[in-house]
Order: structure tokens, then sequence, then C-alpha cells
């Protein structure tokens, strides 16, 4: 009997030991301790039972309690709803709420509000600036996020800040009458400060990609004409 009692006893250290979410009172609590080397900012439920979503930068993973599984994918619907997708959209577009507008180029003085992280050598970019800057009922607030690997890109960003009218500097550079320009790259210290700030806020936003904006409150990754259009209404 002390025999069997002594076993038992190990192995329920032994499986104490190995599963350290079973001494945590939450699942903020047990992620961190099974997973210490992934750093989260928020954990809740998840749409699928069990599980829970887990925002790790600008990332979602999916947690499992108990076995300690961690999801790296994306949750689709049978009718090709990407919940994930959904989601992300969601926390960037309360991350672009928060953004210090006062630090953007501001263009137009309408009654829709237009966020807008660009580069000026995107043809997404371009696109979707075309279709704006055609519309009066706007005010967009430009953020800039020059492609690292074009090296092309952050002289016309810039061009931009520097220039005394920053405003035609930047339809300069979106309708490509600055791509066989040549130009000096600027140095001057205030635009300097300003790109430094426009890519500390897309690396908080942890951009990859552009154009992305959030128009009225909705975001719209993308060029998506048509989706701008419905939020926006008919051209006044």
């Amino acid at each position: 009997m002390k025999i069997r009692k002594i076993v038992a006893t190990a192995l329920l250290i032994l499986t104490l030991l190995a599963a350290p979410s079973l001494w945590a009172a939450t699942p903020e609590e047990s992620f961190r301790l099974s997973f210490p080397g992934i750093p989260f900012s928020s954990i809740r439920p998840a749409p699928v039972e069990g599980l829970y979503e887990v925002v790790s930068g600008s990332h979602i993973l999916y947690y499992v309690p108990g076995p300690e599984y961690v999801i790296m994918g994306e949750i689709m619907t049978r009718d090709r709803r990407n919940l994930t997708e959904e989601r992300s959209m969601e926390i960037v577009g309360q991350k672009l709420k928060g953004l210090p507008l006062d630090k953007a180029l501001k263009i137009g003085s309408g009654p829709h509000m237009v966020v807008e992280i660009t580069d000026p050598d995107c043809t997404y970019c371009r696109k979707a600036s075309a279709f704006l800057s055609a519309r009066s009922d706007v005010t967009r607030y430009i953020f800039f996020y020059p492609f690292p690997m074009n090296p092309k890109a952050e002289p016309k960003v810039r061009y931009i800040l520097c220039a005394k009218d920053s405003r035609a500097a930047y339809e300069e550079a979106m309708t490509g009458k600055l791509d066989d320009m040549k130009f000096e790259t600027c140095q001057e210290v205030a635009a300097e400060e300003a790109l430094k700030v426009h890519r500390e806020i897309t690396g908080q936003l942890g951009v990859s990609g552009t154009p992305l904006f959030l128009i009225d409150g909705q975001v719209v990754g993308g060029a998506d004409i048509p989706l701008m259009e419905k939020i926006l209404g008919a051209k006044p």
C-alpha cells in the first residue's frame, strides 16, 4: 500500500510539473507560464469553444489551455468568412483611431475623415490617392510607410516632408511626376524627425504593406475603391 501511495504521489507531482497551467488561475497566467517567450497584449475567448485568442504584436495566435497548445493559422467559417482577418482589421482599426493626427500630413477639409498609411512609390497607393484626391468631401491624415526594400520610396517621402507646400509635393509624387525627376535627398532636421515619427507609428501598427485606410471609422485594406465608395457615398 505504501508503495502504491508513493507511486501515485510521484505521478501527481510529475503531472503538475508537466502542466504548469494547472497552477494558474487564468488563461493569461497559464499562457505566460507555458510560453514565456511569446509576448502578448491581450487574451480573450476565441470564436471556437476551448480556444483563446492571443494578440502578440501584429499577429493573432490561438491558445488551448490544458494540453498547452499554440495554434498559428486562420479560422474560416463554412460560408468563407475569415474570422481571424476580421478580428485583425478590428484591432488595426482600434490602433488607427488612436493615432496622433497632428503628426500626419493633412489634406482637405471635408466632413469624412480618412486616416491613410501610404507609400508614394506604391501603385495601389496611387490608385487610391487618385480616387480620394477627386473628392472634396474628405479630410485626409496621411502617414508614410516607405517600403524598406525600395530605395526610391524614402527620398520621395523626404522630398514631400521638406517641401514648402507638402500637399502639392504629395500630389506630384502620387501622380508619378517625381518618378523621372532628379532631386537631392532632403536632410532637414524637421523632415527627419517627421519621418522618424511616421516610422514609429507604422511600426507600432505592425504595417507590412500599403495602402491602409481608416475611413469614417471603418478599416479598408488595399485600394478597395468599391468599398471606399460605399463608405463615403456619392461624390458631391
